[in-house]
């Protein structure tokens, strides 16, 4: 089958020359702080400007009305990839990290806003390096968005057909007929969301340059911090409850901010992911704060609530940032840490994980496969905000989550061979297949500086996979797409 190598190759030039642009912002960032970042980020700068034009002069000749589906979803893998690959450039040529499977778990962990990390100690990285790990996550959370319904567009009329296997087709709210209008919205309010909350940030404990960096990682959901202790490191109810708030915002359906900007608030309200999503973290916050309120875990009441309702959500959002020691709330907690881990935010917003718009429909088709047992012969169909969900996507769902839980169950053993433990092997594989970065057992914080190279690059694959919401990678790796 032929693939139109030239239009992927100028596009993936094109996105190199863009990304130098966020290059350069961090090498201000170094310049303003006066670090020895400076010139190893100016340096980065360059390789990847140069070999941007060197892929544009390649597929010069493109014919774009030539690519299609195929290549739409080839170009959106390969891009998180070549991304991934440049991004290690600052972390090598500076020697922060010493090996290319490091930095790649860094920069992977990073754009896909997973938040685990190969650095034993953040605190010693200089600010423009610093800023550039939360830069990555910042683009990250935004970027499968913006690739599926603003980039892809640009193939034709197939590009809907990847929105769909990115949100189960319901996840977006058309503004106007085309779809690229959907892009510009949602990037306006993912930039207006994340200066109120360096704002907010700022004018507590947090300087400028923390409250810029967790603002971006924050509402991304990716859990890159500037200190080793992640929000815990100021102690703040202030802080902590500021975060909580990013979070949720974060992991709600994006476009429903912008109808609420418009005025238009009953979106917002009759929301029926949103309400369960409200609904599933409320009752994961009560059972958390009485486990920890019996067994003594935190002291005071407005202590627990805070740190058990913050833990709560940091995981369910994928957010990853730690306020306490969870794994110290015993196995009962861990359990409870798996399971909000797998469901996670709502379609259409930066969170990972099955999502709860996914959660919804599996839960409703289960429920009428209970009413047919009484009634063979009632016309049950799904309905999603009022509206019958089409059989296809019933059964998208139901195929997303059979591959979910083998890719889960594959990499729980894959890891557990390669010599983790049993804990950390299950927390390690939904972390990184949901993009929380948190896992269990030594591996608890995300760090994962000391498992083999080869499950370092399992697991960045698990992190891709997840990320692009598991069709769009595994599609690649099939021998069918390669077919005409």
């Amino acid at each position: 089958m032929h693939i139109n190598g030239l239009y992927i190759l100028k596009t993936l030039g094109l996105i190199l020359l863009f990304e130098t642009v966020f290059m350069l912002m961090a090498t201000g960032v170094a310049f303003i702080y006066g670090g020895e970042d400076e010139a190893h980020l100016l340096t980065s700068s360059v390789i990847m400007c140069v070999s941007g034009l060197f892929l544009v002069l390649l597929g010069r000749r493109a014919d774009e009305s030539k690519a299609g589906i195929r290549e739409g979803i080839l170009t959106v893998t390969l891009i998180w990839l070549t991304l991934s690959f440049f991004g290690t450039l600052p972390f090598l040529i500076g020697g922060y990290l010493d090996n290319l499977t490091d930095a790649f778990l860094e920069t992977m962990s990073g754009f896909t806003t997973t938040g685990a990390t190969a650095f034993k100690d953040v605190e010693r990285l200089p600010h423009g390096i610093l800023f550039w790990r939360s830069l990555m996550q910042w683009q990250g959370g935004i970027g499968m968005i913006v690739f599926t319904v603003a980039l892809l567009p640009m193939f034709g009329g197939n590009a809907s057909q990847l929105v769909e296997a990115e949100t189960t087709g319901f996840a977006f709210d058309r503004f106007r007929p085309r779809v690229t209008q959907v892009a510009k919205r949602i990037s306006s309010i993912y930039l207006m969301l994340t200066l109120i909350f360096t704002f907010l940030l700022w004018i507590g404990p947090m300087d400028l340059f923390d409250a810029i960096n967790h603002a971006m990682t924050g509402i991304s959901t990716g859990g890159y911090s500037t200190k080793n202790a992640s929000i815990a490191y100021w102690d703040s109810a202030y802080t902590e409850y500021v975060m909580i708030v990013c979070m949720i915002m974060a992991s709600m359906k994006l476009t429903l901010f912008f109808f609420a900007l418009q005025g238009d608030f009953r979106r917002l309200t009759n929301d029926e992911e949103t309400r369960w999503f409200f609904v599933y973290y409320l009752i994961f916050i009560v059972i958390t704060v009485a486990w920890l309120l019996i067994g003594g875990f935190e002291t005071g009441i407005e202590h627990s609530i805070r740190k058990g309702a913050f833990q709560v959500i940091s995981l369910a959002t994928t957010s990853g940032f730690l306020a306490s020691d969870f794994i110290s709330w015993g196995q009962f907690y861990w359990l409870i840490a798996l399971f909000l881990m797998v469901v996670c935010g709502c379609c259409g917003s930066t969170s990972g994980g099955l999502k709860m718009g996914r959660a919804m429909i599996l839960m409703k088709n289960m429920l009428n496969e209970f009413r047919k047992q009484t009634h063979p012969a009632a016309i049950l169909p799904v309905r999603f905000n009022g509206r019958a969900v089409s059989k296809d996507i019933v059964h998208n769902v139901h195929v997303f989550l059979m591959v979910y839980i083998m890719l889960i169950g594959f990499s729980w053993l894959f890891l557990l061979v390669n010599g983790l433990s049993f804990e950390e092997s299950i927390g390690t594989a939904i972390s990184a297949i949901s993009n929380v970065g948190l896992s269990l057992g030594s591996l608890s914080e995300g760090n994962m500086s000391s498992i083999s190279d080869v499950s370092k690059w399992y697991v960045c694959f698990i992190m891709l996979v997840g990320r692009l919401e598991i069709f769009t990678v595994l599609t690649v790796l099939l021998p069918g797409f390669w077919k005409r």
